[in-house]
């Protein structure tokens, strides 16, 4: 079974720098060789950011704006409410983005810091709203 991209990227921060964690997890049987026996990095498969349906269909017109807006920011078909910004990809210089356009979009007046701190729509939401 895949593991838990949350919990594999717990468990590499509690290892690594923050700036050296992944964005993305890729699970594979096995790593592709070339005919020499050495990592086929062409042969890779590129990660693919989906946003988790299951994880809740947005309930307030504020989680909704923020799932549009992650989709947006991130490239990702589409995000659920729980759907965390770093699970799809996120980093740093996207969640400044991401800040800036609330700002744009709904007005909200957020720092980059509330992303880390509140990576969901729902989570964001509930700043925006002061629930």
């Amino acid at each position: 079974s895949d593991p838990a991209p949350r919990r594999v990227r717990e468990h590499a921060a509690r290892h690594l720098p923050d700036h050296m964690v992944p964005a993305a997890f890729v699970t594979l049987d096995a790593l592709p060789l070339t005919p020499n026996g050495k990592l086929d990095r062409a042969a890779l498969p590129a990660p693919e950011y989906r946003g988790d349906t299951a994880s809740g269909r947005p309930r307030t017109p504020e989680e909704r704006a923020l799932c549009a807006l992650f989709s947006e920011i991130l490239g990702v078909a589409e995000v659920g409410a729980d759907d965390e910004f770093f699970d799809l990809g996120g980093h740093s210089f996207l969640a400044a983005r991401l800040v800036g356009r609330i700002r744009d979009e709904m007005g909200g007046d957020l720092p980059v810091r509330a992303v880390f701190d509140a990576p969901s729509p729902a989570a964001l939401a509930r700043l925006l709203t002061g629930e």
